[in-house]
């Protein structure tokens, strides 16, 4: 199906990782240099962005300097626990780390995640004190809340003025959230005890050698990252949306130190046992029928799920408190393989609106989270892996049995995935045809066909994009809307993401234990029209109201993100399914619906609100605060009206697309009858 003009590796385009990290590694606490290894995994990951990046960027003083202020800003991103003095006096190896991790040097990162820990006791001890302290809410006084551009502070009576001010912010959000003011002094305090220092206490030296080697790869652009061994296990995991040995929980850190359970995966262990729910607290996991219980209070929510992980078939019992409960209960659970279905493509058929002969317009409705597939499997060439094509084309099959009219692509919250998988699920909707082109390292622009003859899906498409969409999406929504296949509606435009990375397994490498892996970025991508959506984004048909559109969330806003530019176009066949008339006229009616819509226009006000108030500082004053609280409930589009259950939520969103939906198969059947 994949037409290849080269080799055609195994290339990711970014998803979201489970948080999931390994179990067991020495804390950075416990250690007093960096491991051999780390040395090894430092030389390789230079290595290969010397000789691999598409950039061609050398590692010189240049990327030195950018990763120096990355790693701080990974760390302390609002200025708030470093000085100016740490700054002045880590800033003499500024343009040095080049030269020292090319040699498999890391020590600088041990020396400032030390200083780090240690300011974030003394910020710990000043909470404390203004805790214990008189607080006074009638005072008009402000705070900024985003610090990325203010300075560090200068002396220690700039500290303490910071962290009055940050303190009294969190006391007011947690009165405006309805606690008592002692509640309040209760929950802070816990917060930056528990959910604050303490984790960051218990970070692994993995996890410090990722963010530290991290910051010097996206010196060269933001989607060139080492992942640790863990981290790296998890992104397979997504990819190919299968765990081995899980319960089916999501997990999440409470506020009390206890792991609460954010989800139960729908068919998972945990859901079919029947007695583990949304909101349980757990506080301790004993291993087999007769293991002992281990308190896991305070742990890492990353160890906490891997206690709970084990071999398929063997048994995990947990100490639980049901949501809304006192009382303690012990559930056993048998691991088993957990199919993340929440990821995977889901569709359901949606009735809007009337046709001409009365009836109503049969809409199937796909939303697609990712493009996975299961990688492992692809290349050990399992007939039956994991793939974003397959079940598409078998909710399209699905759809044309039950006659729909149209179909919606939903992608609002497709963050990317397979190259292959998003070239081959465009080819169900065009009858082969280039669907993307890929400058390489060497300058060369080699086209990817869809060479399967045939389509899965006929009819009248539209596509959903956000500002979330991303990578692999793009690339769908950009070739459909070039070869005018279809509409594409939502945000203003996708994320901007137009490069394209691989996964370097440093295993292979380093023929050692598991060490990892670097997601290298070693190519960009084009649409047939000759366009980059890097920084760009694909640009929607119709455009509706957003708050993402106005959220600094895109591309263009991350640090030394690559730049827009263009290749020449390529020949491929137009289609006649989307003309400018058709496209004004679609516009004109939803347009109509918004002005008469209270969802939307609750929204444009909310955007019209962010926009005047988002370099505002926060008023310190209760009332004032309070009045500023209550003006700033924003509508999400992407919102659910309900508590999550299966099936795709008819949102007034989601509504209006299906308006837009049913208004374009009427246009392009009065198009055909003429």
């Amino acid at each position: 199906m994949l037409k290849k003009t080269g080799r055609l590796r195994f290339l990711t385009l970014g998803v979201s990782l489970l948080v999931v990290l390994a179990w067991g590694r020495p804390l950075v606490a416990d250690l007093d240099a960096p491991r051999a290894e780390d040395s090894s995994i430092a030389y390789i990951v230079t290595m290969q962005l010397r000789s691999k990046h598409l950039s061609r960027h050398p590692l010189d003083d240049e990327i030195s300097q950018r990763g120096f202020e990355l790693f701080f800003k990974t760390l302390d991103p609002n200025k708030t626990y470093f000085t100016k003095a740490d700054i002045d006096e880590f800033s003499g190896k500024s343009k040095q780390l080049d030269d020292m991790v090319r040699k498999g040097d890391i020590a600088f990162a041990y020396d400032v995640y030390k200083r780090f820990l240690q300011r974030l006791d003394e910020r710990v001890k000043l909470v404390d004190e203004f805790l214990d302290g008189p607080q006074d809410f009638t005072i008009d006084e402000e705070f900024q809340v985003d610090r990325r551009k203010a300075a560090y502070a200068a002396s220690a009576d700039e500290v303490r003025e910071l962290w009055r001010k940050r303190v009294k912010l969190d006391l007011l959000s947690q009165k405006a959230e309805g606690k008592s003011l002692e509640d309040a002094r209760n929950w802070v305090r816990k917060r930056y005890h528990n959910l604050i220092a303490k984790r960051w206490h218990q970070v692994t030296a993995d996890e410090l050698l990722e963010m530290y080697l991290s910051s010097l790869t996206t010196a060269y652009d933001p989607h060139t990252t080492y992942m640790s061994p863990s981290q790296y296990d998890n992104f397979m995991i997504q990819m190919r949306l299968q765990l081995d040995g899980g319960i089916g929980a999501k997990l999440q850190a409470d506020d009390d130190g206890t792991a609460k359970v954010a989800e139960v995966v729908r068919g998972g262990p945990a859901d079919k046992a029947g007695e583990l729910k949304t909101g349980d607290k757990i506080s301790a996991v004993a291993q087999g029928e007769d293991g002992e219980f281990v308190e896991v209070v305070d742990l890492r929510l990353n160890d906490i799920v891997m206690m709970i992980r084990g071999k398929p078939g063997t048994t995990v019992r947990l100490k639980v408190t049901p949501n809304g409960t006192q009382e303690v209960k012990i559930y056993k659970i048998t691991r088993d393989r957990v199919e993340l279905t929440d990821a995977e493509a889901h569709g359901e058929v949606f009735e809007i609106g009337k046709k001409a002969d009365g009836s109503a317009y049969q809409v199937g409705f796909i939303e697609l989270p990712s493009f996975y597939m299961d990688l492992q499997g692809a290349r050990e060439g399992k007939p039956d892996f994991k793939s974003t094509t397959r079940d598409v084309r078998k909710i399209l099959d699905e759809f044309r049995t039950n006659a729909v009219d149209a179909v919606v692509l939903d992608l609002r919250e497709n963050g990317g995935g397979s190259l292959s998988e998003a070239i081959n699920c465009t080819g169900l909707f065009i009858d082969e045809g280039p669907v993307v082109q890929v400058k390489d390292f060497d300058g060369q622009v080699r086209p990817y066909d869809d060479e399967e003859r045939g389509t899965a899906w006929e009819g009248p498409l539209v596509v959903v994009t956000s500002k979330l969409s991303a990578s692999a999406s793009e690339i769908f929504a950009g070739a459909i809307q070039d070869y005018g296949r279809g509409v594409v509606v939502g945000d203003k435009t996708t994320h901007g993401k137009g490069t394209v990375q691989t996964l370097l397994d440093l295993t292979s490498v380093l023929q050692f234990q598991k060490f990892g892996a670097l997601k290298l970025t070693i190519q960009q991508f084009y649409r047939p029209s000759g366009d980059s959506t890097q920084e760009r984004g694909v640009l929607a048909d119709v455009e509706l109201p957003s708050i993402y559109t106005h959220l600094d969330i895109g591309e263009a806003d991350l640090d030394y993100a690559l730049k827009f530019d263009r290749v020449a176009a390529v020949e491929f066949k137009k289609l006649h399914n989307v003309s400018p008339a058709i496209v004004e006229k679609l516009r004109q009616e939803s347009g109509n619906r918004l002005n008469a819509s209270k969802d939307f226009q609750k929204v444009v006000a909310d955007v019209a609100r962010y926009e005047e108030s988002k370099q505002k500082p926060i008023s310190l004053n209760e009332k004032k605060f309070m009045e500023q609280r209550g003006d700033s409930d924003m509508k999400d589009p992407l919102e659910e009206p309900t508590p999550k259950a299966p099936g795709i939520k008819r949102t007034f969103y989601v509504e209006e697309v299906l308006a837009i939906t049913a208004d374009y198969a009427r246009l392009l059947a009065e198009q055909g009858a003429n």
